[in-house]
């Protein structure tokens, strides 16, 4: 039988390759977006749209009169150094919106929520692969926000409601704005590399981060509708390795055939240093495990920029 969820944000980079996919296996799908960072012409065809923000009680009372499956909640102001501009709307966009969901959840009786949240949540780890147990000292007021949603999702499993909260590390793929040159790591570089044959890089080449393409992301949300457990549950989705700047950098320019100035230069608000993560529990409690490495991800990533840029 079709199931009807709900994905909020369908207009970003991760919201709009989830509900393309959910659409196209035979599901009705709704979203929420503000078009904020999101374009409406990527919100995939046969999605039902509400433009508004997900913490306007007068949008998510419109969604009432569905009676959702699961609710993935994408939506949200997504980068650590944006959220300095703002803070008070950063926990508005991440906290209070989950808040807001979350009762719409319970009112109209959807036994499943599941939410994006992110490795920003740990702030800096010593040199080794965290793990979902670890201290959360987050440096960012994004990452704040996302742990008190972690919190609201940890009450409302009381309810009933069976919550998962995926923090996700540095996603990739084809569909990453390319516009937005403060949010998303790899998809920054490759727009300086392709456009202006110049990449600024902000801290040091030695930092190091764990990145995840886009379509084992996509089978994590999966993962986590069709499995249920009586606690609430946090899982890292990440490649557990460890990637420098430098390399980064370099696996980018490995698939460009002109030549492209690297500059380092200055710094970023609230960025951690270095961060990578463990995806054992996932893998032993959901069965999941990344099917992409960097070489092929950036591979299908580039060919696509070239075209879309």
């Amino acid at each position: 039988m079709d199931k009807t969820f709900l994905v909020t944000g369908a207009a970003g980079f991760i919201g709009s390759s989830l509900a393309r996919n959910l659409i196209n296996n035979g599901n009705k799908v709704i979203t929420i977006d503000n078009l904020s960072t999101g374009y409406e012409t990527a919100i995939p065809e046969g999605v039902g749209f509400y433009k508004g923000n997900c913490q306007d009680y007068n949008i998510v009372k419109q969604l009432e009169k569905y009676s959702f499956d699961a609710i993935f909640h994408i939506a949200g102001q997504s980068s650590g150094e944006i959220s300095f501009d703002d803070p008070v709307y950063d926990l508005q966009t991440n906290a209070q919106s989950t808040l807001l969901l979350l009762k719409l959840a319970l009112k109209t009786n959807c036994k499943k929520f599941i939410y994006a949240s992110t490795m920003s949540v740990y702030g800096d780890q010593l040199d080794t692969k965290v793990n979902e147990s670890a201290i959360l000292k987050p440096k960012s007021f994004y990452g704040v926000g996302k742990i008190a949603s972690e919190h609201y999702l940890r009450i409302y499993q009381q309810y009933g409601i069976d919550c998962t909260a995926l923090r996700l590390f540095n996603v990739y793929g084809p569909g990453q704005n390319l516009q937005n040159l403060r949010q998303g790591m790899v998809s920054i570089f490759l727009t300086m590399a392709l456009k202006d044959k110049r990449i600024l890089v902000k801290g040091d080449k030695n930092r190091f981060r764990d990145f995840i393409y886009i379509d084992d992301v996509l089978e994590a949300f999966k993962k986590a509708l069709n499995n249920k457990f009586p606690e609430f549950k946090v899982y890292n989705v990440c490649s557990g390795i460890s990637t420098t700047i430098e390399n980064l950098i370099s696996s980018i320019l490995s698939n460009i055939d002109h030549k492209v100035l690297i500059e380092y230069s200055g710094s970023t608000l609230g960025d951690q240093f270095g961060i990578y993560g463990n995806n054992s529990l996932i893998q032993e409690e959901l069965g999941w495990e990344p099917k992409y490495n960097l070489e092929v991800g950036l591979k299908n990533m580039v060919n696509w920029a070239i075209n879309n840029i």
